[in-house]
């Protein structure tokens, strides 16, 4: 994975996107930053950041991902894997179905999952300082480039879907307390189905997490 780090960026996953589409793809590449000025956040939303915390967005070939995985949960799979990661830093991080990241109660970053032809994007956003008292921020000190080279040597492992879902499950049950938005409405997560998939059920309705 070659890390490309640049010191303010409009969107680390517009900017990565724009890049392969100028100069095609030959390898995995990151993009990151410590400042992007317009974000792009689930469902359409921006996601501006302050100078300090963590942005960046990466790609794959879908041929180089696990055989198992769904690429619907892909934003799972990626978001998991940072989790453990930073969990073995000491960080009492956890992932909120589908693609949040939480601290005790508040929401310290997501991840942002797309799939053009054969490659597939993921960015991920996490915050490192105070944003403001609606979120929270990582529990712990980190050095950026160093999780980054943690986190894609983990990926290079290509770890079966099934083993992670294995692990997310458990940590489903802590979703339950909390809401998703659906269809742009706040739905209770309390009554939903996990399925083997990483898509959950709710009143009869099958939703993945790819967004």
């Amino acid at each position: 994975m070659k890390i490309i780090i640049l010191d303010e960026v409009n969107s680390t996953h517009s900017y990565l996107r724009d890049l392969i589409k100028t100069e095609g793809y030959s390898y995995p590449i990151c993009i990151c930053t410590s400042l992007q000025t317009d974000g792009i956040g689930s469902r359409g939303n921006s996601w501006q950041g302050i100078r300090g915390n963590l942005f960046f967005s990466f790609v794959f070939k879908i041929k180089d991902l696990p055989e198992d995985l769904e690429l619907q949960s892909a934003s799972i799979y990626f978001s998991y894997i940072l989790k453990n990661v930073l969990s073995l830093e000491g960080s009492k991080i956890w992932l909120k179905w589908p693609n949040d990241f939480y601290i005790e109660n508040k929401k310290i970053g997501g991840t942002i999952t797309t799939v053009t032809k054969n490659l597939v994007y993921c960015g991920i956003g996490l915050n490192l300082i105070d944003v403001n008292k609606n979120f929270g921020k990582l529990d712990i000190e980190i050095d950026s480039k160093s999780i980054l080279e943690k986190y894609f040597k983990t990926l290079k492992k290509e770890i079966s879907w099934k083993q992670i879902f294995s692990e997310f499950k458990i940590e489903f049950q802590r979703s339950r307390n909390f809401k998703a938005t659906l269809d742009n409405k706040k739905v209770s997560l309390q009554k939903a189905i996990l399925n083997d998939d990483g898509s959950i059920e709710i009143d009869n309705k099958k939703v993945f997490s790819l967004r």
